[in-house]
């Protein structure tokens, strides 16, 4: 079947006349170029302009719009390609490079990734911002907008702000803490309650108990399913550990005297800061090595 697809596509491509030429590329003239004559107005590619060059400042990454009526006879995606290509946008040293193009008759949008920023930008993340920004605003005539949005996405996936899939989130992170502080509570309350059950019924029932116990009480605390297995295995280990510990020195003192232990336990944080600058003119940077990463759409 996949020969057959293939070969359909090859005849159809041999058929096309001769003389069927593509369109030109465009001269690299500024960070936004509308080539549809009336799709931005002066002020709107001025605003984009200044917004596309900060995010190079922010992040070192070259990003381009360009506007046309349509790609035909090639696919967007291959104009897109040829364009970026051709332009080299990105640094030479790095190759971090983005180019949208709109071919605005075509009712089509492309968002071409260079081969370094294909980890930042995955095919998916391109995909996603074209159904979740670009297609809403273009539907109803908000080009400027639109592209206003796609470029800040585009930023926050550039400058890290989104986090990759499975990355952990602030909320994770959070939950991180508490079942950390949590946990420290079972073990102090193991140590207390261990004392106790081990007179009645020694150290074995003790830390078997505690081991039990102490799930159910994190449960009513909302615990996630891991803070209540850490849980109890800390408690059951603690009360284990402890009386083994304090069991000869118990039976060897007949008033029972114990020391109380110290536990200490601290946090340490960072700090990250970063510093922006300016821009005041464009050209190419000669990177952008261009394998094909991105996404198309329509609206």
């Amino acid at each position: 079947m996949a020969l057959l697809l293939w070969g359909g596509a090859h005849a159809q491509t041999a058929s096309a006349p001769a003389d069927t030429e593509v369109q030109p590329i465009p001269t690299l003239s500024g960070r936004v170029i509308d080539q549809t004559g009336d799709t931005l107005s002066t002020e709107q590619q001025q605003a984009l302009s200044r917004q596309l060059a900060e995010v190079e400042v922010q992040t070192g990454s070259q990003m381009v719009i360009l506007l046309v009526k349509r790609t035909a006879p090639e696919d967007i995606a291959a104009y897109a390609w040829r364009v970026a290509d051709a332009w080299k946008i990105g640094r030479r040293d790095v190759g971090d490079g983005v180019l949208i193009v709109v071919a605005r008759d075509d009712r089509r949008v492309r968002i071409e990734v260079a081969k370094a920023l294909e980890g930042a930008i995955p095919d998916l993340a391109a995909r996603q911002i074209i159904d979740q920004v670009i297609r809403p605003a273009f539907r109803s005539g908000q080009y400027a907008q639109g592209l206003q949005a796609t470029v800040e996405a585009l930023r926050k996936r550039l400058h890290g702000e989104v986090p990759p899939p499975g990355a952990p989130t602030a909320r994770d992170d959070g939950e991180a803490i508490d079942g950390v502080f949590l946990l420290f509570v079972v073990a102090m309350m193991a140590v207390a309650g261990g004392q106790v059950l081990s007179s009645i019924m020694g150290r074995t029932g003790a830390s078997w108990v505690s081991g039990a116990v102490a799930p159910m009480a994190l449960h009513r605390l909302d615990a996630s399913w891991w803070v209540m297995v850490l849980g109890a295995l800390v408690a059951f280990a603690v009360v284990r550990l402890r009386l083994a510990d304090r069991g000869t020195s118990l039976h060897a003192n007949p008033s029972g005297s114990r020391s109380s232990p110290i536990v200490t336990g601290g946090w340490g944080g960072g700090s990250s800061s970063d510093s922006g600058g300016s821009f005041d003119s464009f050209s190419s940077g000669g990177g952008g090595d261009f394998g094909g990463g991105g996404a198309s759409g329509d609206w």
